[in-house]
């Protein structure tokens, strides 16, 4: 029998794998769409055009809902929110299998996208809420790598699965791990305790981070200014390798999983990183210089045996500052704005990671692979000053309650 959360002495280490699960878990679903791409082409005659807008529909919702989830954690906390958005996931992926025409399908993955969205800032914010200052880091890098993870997971089972069993039984499978991670986050997690809210008592919010202060923007301009160089590397990495590097496909497929594996671990190297400093910012100013130089490299030497080298750095630096822009959001959100803070925070990154595939393929095909990566490059560049490089400290003084 589950111990009530409220009576529980909460481990914080436990909370973290649950909080990564349930990120995973929605990664899953919103992936698992792309990977149905195969199946709805050949299967069930769709063109690619009208397979690619299924496979958009739950991105689509994501986006939609990512600042009004945010709104919700803020209001109602963090583990109803969870709970509630990880529910409705599994009932989507569940109706999703039963569905009995395309339009109904892509409408489920819609809505499964927009539940799904509750991870994002929510797990989050119990990472924040229970790690103190000098592990949040390390804590929050961890919690980061669900996305490549989930990403590389489900390009290993998805396609397989519906190949060998069909949409309903892969859709149910997907429906399933979202309906562990809502029992685990039923019964495990626990609301990180706020301090005392010093804004309206009319309206419970806190002051607006944004009011005043620049550094939520500038943090948000830069990640999206360093999205552009991750989804380049990440989106073309396959097709330069096989059509420029002359490797197979085989050998091309396997090196994008080990670097997307890498890019996990860079993330927790960053954390720790962070902690050691104690400071955020610094870090991203250093790996936004760092995506600049490897995307410059991979754009000058792109016809030398040098360029798969800078490849495989660009594709992992770029990432690595992710789970640092998150902490440092939180932090200078404060506890009661921290969950719109990060919803507006992966609104940026996901338009923008939206848009870069479609226009840097037409920049490839209109100027080449060099162009291409030096645009990328210069983006990057552009952000190293927008990094506000003066410490962020939390908005409030109180400190982190003790778990375990």
């Amino acid at each position: 029998m589950l111990v009530p959360p409220s009576t529980r002495v909460p481990n914080r280490w436990l909370m973290l794998a649950v909080s990564m699960f349930a990120q995973l878990a929605a990664t899953v679903f919103t992936n698992a769409a792309p990977a149905l791409i195969p199946n709805l082409h050949f299967e069930r005659g769709l063109s690619l055009s009208q397979a690619g807008l299924v496979a958009a529909a739950p991105l689509a919702g994501t986006m939609c809902t990512l600042i009004i989830w945010g709104a919700v954690v803020d209001r109602i906390g963090e583990r109803i929110s969870l709970l509630v958005g990880l529910s409705m996931l599994a009932l989507s992926a569940a109706a999703a299998a039963l569905a009995g025409s395309l339009v109904l399908l892509a409408v489920l993955l819609f809505l499964g996208g927009a539940a799904g969205a509750s991870s994002n800032s929510a797990s989050g914010r119990v990472v924040s809420g229970w790690f103190p200052p000098q592990r949040r880091g390390l804590a929050m890098g961890i919690r980061q790598t669900a996305q490549p993870l989930g990403v590389g997971l489900t390009a290993v089972l998805v396609p397989n699965l519906v190949e060998a069993e069909g949409l309903a039984v892969t859709m149910l499978a997907v429906a399933a791990v979202c309906a562990v991670a809502a029992v685990l986050v039923a019964g495990l997690i626990v609301d990180p305790p706020r301090p005392p809210v010093h804004g309206s008592p009319t309206t419970g919010r806190g002051d607006n981070p944004y009011r005043g202060d620049r550094r939520l923007l500038r943090i948000h301009g830069v990640s999206i200014a360093l999205t552009v160089p991750q989804q380049t590397a990440w989106t073309y990495m396959l097709v330069w390798l096989i059509s420029t590097q002359h490797w197979s496909t085989a050998a091309a497929s396997a090196l994008v999983g080990t670097t997307q594996l890498i890019s996990a671990l860079s993330r927790v190297g960053a954390g720790v990183w962070s902690d050691r400093i104690g400071d955020r910012l610094r870090p991203i100013r250093h790996f936004a210089f760092g995506s600049a130089l490897a995307m410059g490299g991979l754009a000058a030497f792109s016809g030398t045996p040098l360029a798969l080298s800078f490849m495989i750095v660009a594709s992992i630096i770029a990432v690595a500052h992710n789970g640092l822009a998150f902490t440092a959001v939180a932090e200078i959100a404060g506890p009661h704005w921290s969950g719109r803070a990060m919803g507006a925070q992966n609104t940026g990154q996901s338009l923008t990671a939206t848009a870069v595939p479609p226009i840097m393929g037409t920049l490839i095909a209109a100027a080449g692979y060099p162009i291409a990566f030096a645009a990328a490059g210069a983006c990057a560049l552009l952000a190293v000053p927008l990094v506000p490089v003066k410490r962020a400290e939390p908005r409030t003084t109180a400190r982190t309650p003790r778990a375990r």
